[in-house]
């Protein structure tokens, strides 16, 4: 490999490096903040457990990406086959359902609870759209306290609703921002005929520079004033649209500092 060579493919490896650790620095507040609004809409619905899926791959099976309550991390990853239990009806149908007693229901999945140890008594599921595609299912198990349970109520089905307009936003952030990450760190560990020992010293030298320290902050900052509202996102937008039209015409009038 030339000089010249090295030098283009050690700038792209930098900015790739960039674009993965920005992705980082944004994956993990949002798989908070999908997690923290979880936990508030099941207290509003008076619900034990709640857990939302993804879409996992093109064949409609579907992966629990997050999930609170009692067997919350054995929920994690776990995958549900396509067609399978009331989320895959839900995700299939674009209808929410309501089912207050699982063991009269034949769409129920019953593998889960195997795999868990858990016992779902009752389910309230609702799609998760973005931009008109369904993407997932946002699921309440079980009541508070012990049974019997009541049974979900059209008004606990129209707050899960807004509650899944609002994560399904955080969702598809998060899938974003995750999926540059993963292909950014596939792409890296490739190495391209750079030897493994020195792309690792090279990477950490650029992670621990104070330039690089430093975009990552900004990246955050940013991420947490657009989390605060629209008004928030649109400011933003507008702040870094006007630094981009500066730094673009200071770049193209520079030749006449010579």
């Amino acid at each position: 490999m030339s000089d010249d060579a090295r030098d283009d493919f050690t700038e792209k490896l930098r900015r790739l490096v960039e674009t993965v650790d920005v992705a980082n620095a944004l994956t993990e507040p949002l798989a908070r903040s999908i997690e923290n609004l979880l936990m508030i809409s099941a207290r509003e619905i008076n619900s034990s457990d709640a857990s939302v899926l993804i879409r996992d791959g093109d064949d409609g099976d579907l992966r629990f990406l997050s999930a609170i309550g009692e067997v919350a991390d054995q929920l994690r990853n776990l995958k549900v086959p396509a067609g399978k239990g009331i989320a895959g009806f839900v995700l299939s149908s674009g209808q929410p359902m309501a089912v207050s007693d699982v063991g009269e229901e034949k769409t129920f999945y019953a593998e889960v609870d195997k795999e868990t140890g858990y016992s779902t008594q009752m389910i309230l599921a609702t799609p998760l759209r973005h931009n008109g595609e369904i993407i997932g299912v946002l699921e309440y198990i079980n009541r508070r306290g012990q049974p019997p349970f009541e049974a979900f109520t059209p008004e606990e089905m129209d707050k899960a609703a807004i509650f899944a307009d609002a994560l399904a936003s955080l969702v598809n952030a998060y899938e974003a921002a995750k999926m540059f990450r993963d292909l950014g760190n596939r792409m890296i560990s490739g190495g391209e005929e750079m030897d493994v020992t020195a792309v690792r010293e090279w990477l950490t030298d650029l992670r621990s520079s104070a330039e690089h320290r430093e975009m990552m902050d900004l990246a955050v900052l940013v991420r947490e004033i657009a989390s605060r509202g629209e008004a928030e996102r649109s400011m933003c937008r507008e702040v870094l649209e006007a630094v981009m039209k500066f730094t673009e015409a200071h770049s193209e009038t520079q030749f006449l500092n010579y």
